[in-house]
């Protein structure tokens, strides 16, 4: 009799959040290294472009 943990087990979804799991925890991984650090600079770069708009010298208005 086979169970629903035997039958889940083999599924696609599984193995793919297990691997992304190991990939995400390995410390000695040069493409994840890669990965996290082109993540993080490509935020960076989004962020520094969108308060690029904002003034912090000007003059506040009077509420």
């Amino acid at each position: 009799v086979s169970t629903f943990w035997d039958r889940v087990a083999g599924s696609p979804v599984v193995e793919w959040v297990y691997s992304a799991c190991r990939f995400a925890t390995d410390r000695n991984d040069f493409r994840r290294n890669l990965l996290v650090n082109v993540g993080l600079f490509a935020a960076g770069v989004w962020v520094a472009r969108n308060l690029s708009d904002f003034d912090l010298m000007s003059p506040q208005p009077v509420t």
